[in-house]
């Protein structure tokens, strides 16, 4: 009976994901068409690099346009050399980045082509904070539902083919030449260039803000009558691993089973439904963890 639940739920919880990475997408897409565009700064990745190639071609082809094809080239280098596991997520985001850039960036252009000055702040440095802060939220919102804008990402795992180079590192490397770049145009300048850097910083520290708060984990204990099925549910159902142990129940003197589960916090939910579907009467307790490092979590040289 609970299975059936369970698809429910994971059907719900899929069509929740996708529409939040929608969401996600499209603040991002805000940030960059509405803020930093205007401002006539940089940023790094697929967009800064795309924000380049729009100054050097004079603007004749949008900004979503060519992060589509700049991401289209990534992946097909990226198939070939390490092969073609790319998830539904990341294609979909990829795809809805672009035309969400494309919607924007056709609503917010006047009829000279220069792009309207939204918030009429008429002010470079608060638009330029402004669209670090928007693009950090919307990818922050990607990256928790498991999705991906591509990018940096896919030049990440090409390098990492042939040499282990830290993501953070791969980052610096590549947001600091594209920005750097910019220096020749004469639409960017040295100032669009001092902008772009702070952008960076400003999206980097938005993303880590709210990465961090979602990627805090519990430790649940769960005391039942059946300890395999509900270990086994963990396992098979909820995707999770789990562990049994021994203990012993102190009022009634009986050996007892509880099995411990370590997950992330957004998906602790998910867990007491699953095991309310098992064993309406088991008794439950939830702790927060300071780290959690192995399979599944952070890796242990983070620590």
């Amino acid at each position: 009976m609970y299975m059936i639940n369970l698809k429910n739920t994971s059907l719900k919880t899929s069509i929740k994901e996708y529409f939040l990475m929608a969401v996600g997408m499209c603040i991002y897409s805000f940030g960059w068409v509405g803020c930093i565009l205007p401002a006539k700064c940089m940023g790094g990745g697929a967009s800064g690099l795309a924000l380049l190639i729009y100054y050097l071609t004079g603007g004749h082809v949008t900004v979503g346009v060519i992060v589509l094809i700049i991401n289209i080239i990534l992946l097909i280098i990226a198939g070939f050399i390490v092969g073609w596991k790319f998830g539904a997520k990341t294609i979909y985001c990829i795809v809805l980045l672009s035309v969400s850039m494309s919607i924007l960036q056709h609503f917010f252009t006047l009829p000279d082509g220069t792009v309207m000055d939204i918030f009429h702040l008429d002010n470079r440095l608060l638009y330029t904070v402004l669209g670090g802060i928007f693009s950090g939220i919307g990818v922050a919102m990607c990256f928790i539902q498991g999705g991906s804008t591509g990018g940096t990402d896919i030049v990440a795992m090409i390098i990492n083919n042939y040499k282990k180079v830290s993501y953070g590192k791969i980052v610096r490397f590549t947001d600091g030449f594209i920005i750097g770049s910019a220096l020749v145009l004469p639409q960017v300048g040295i100032d669009g260039v001092v902008y772009g850097f702070l952008m960076v910083v400003v999206f980097s520290y938005t993303v880590d803000t709210i990465m961090n708060g979602n990627q805090q984990s519990n430790q649940i204990f769960i005391i039942c009558k059946d300890y395999v099925e509900m270990a086994d549910t963990m396992n098979n159902v909820a995707k999770r691993g789990a562990t049994v142990l021994d203990a012993t129940g102190w009022y009634e003197k009986q050996n007892r089973k509880i099995v411990m589960v370590v997950c992330r916090r957004r998906d602790t939910p998910m867990i007491l439904k699953i095991v309310k579907m098992v064993d309406p009467d088991a008794f439950i307790t939830v702790g927060s963890v300071m780290g959690v490092y192995g399979k599944g979590f952070d890796a242990l040289n983070k620590a």
